[in-house]
């Protein structure tokens, strides 16, 4: 589950009770770092591909076809699991390439706004990994970053987005089977209206899995880079030879 925008600090901040309760938990640090530039399509390639955004080639919100190209999570899943992706920003379409989902779900945030998308990606997300058996689903909750980019990060309507969101993560957890794994993180953070830069406000990020027999503060680094490889190993699978990353587990 990823929310876009969300600053490790504002966790606490937002004050839904849900948030003590998976940290308490959960395995999880809230001293992660992202890519330059924090932007979100390249900080999400960095993720699905555990590259830098150099390797990649992509640095803005525009996606380009890689030079060099990587295999992503999806890909790496494609031949033995079956992936979900669901979500409410259209530039996250590329992502995965055809062939490597099994079913996905997209609900404009432009057009039904995306307080309601946040909504109809959370029900979309529960209902297709039960009805689908998925072994590996991604879900993107936008809101947050819309929130920070019209009124300020850390601001009252950033709060209340990230609370809502919150809500949306406990749903997905409740709903998911006993012996699923789900990780939680961010794209990058921000600052006043916006984000893009080194500032720590930007590059921190929260990274937290929850699930069975996981648990306490990691002590060590970790990157947006990593994700990729956990949960590869998670699902019994090999990392690309050409990811950076490695697993947190």
């Amino acid at each position: 589950i990823l929310v876009d925008g969300m600053r490790p600090d504002a966790l606490a901040a937002c004050r839904n009770p849900y948030v003590a309760q998976l940290l308490e938990n959960s395995l999880y640090t809230l001293r992660a770092r992202t890519v330059m530039p924090s932007v979100t399509l390249p900080c999400h390639m960095s993720l699905f591909h555990a590259v830098d955004p150099a390797r990649h080639g992509i640095t803005t919100n525009t996606f380009m076809p890689q030079v060099r190209p990587i295999p992503g999570i999806c890909e790496q899943l494609k031949n033995t699991k079956k992936c979900g992706f669901f979500y409410n920003w259209e530039e996250l379409k590329d992502l995965a390439l055809p062939g490597s989902l099994t079913v996905s779900a997209f609900f404009s945030g432009h057009t039904f706004g995306y307080e309601a998308s946040n909504q109809l990606v959370t029900e979309a997300s529960i209902r297709e990994t039960a009805a689908h058996d998925l072994d590996f689903t991604f879900t993107y909750l936008g809101w947050t970053d819309e929130a920070g980019h019209a009124q300020g990060w850390m601001g009252e309507e950033y709060m209340r987005s990230l609370d809502e969101s919150f809500a949306c993560i406990q749903r997905l957890i409740e709903a998911a089977p006993a012996n699923c794994v789900t990780l939680i993180t961010a794209d990058h953070g921000g600052h006043d209206r916006t984000h893009g830069t080194p500032m720590e406000e930007d590059m921190r990020i929260p990274v937290i899995l929850h699930g069975q027999g996981l648990r306490g503060e990691i002590a060590c680094e970790v990157s947006i880079k990593d994700i990729a490889p956990t949960i590869t190993q998670l699902l019994g699978c090999k990392s690309a030879p050409e990811w950076e990353g490695t697993s947190i587990l």
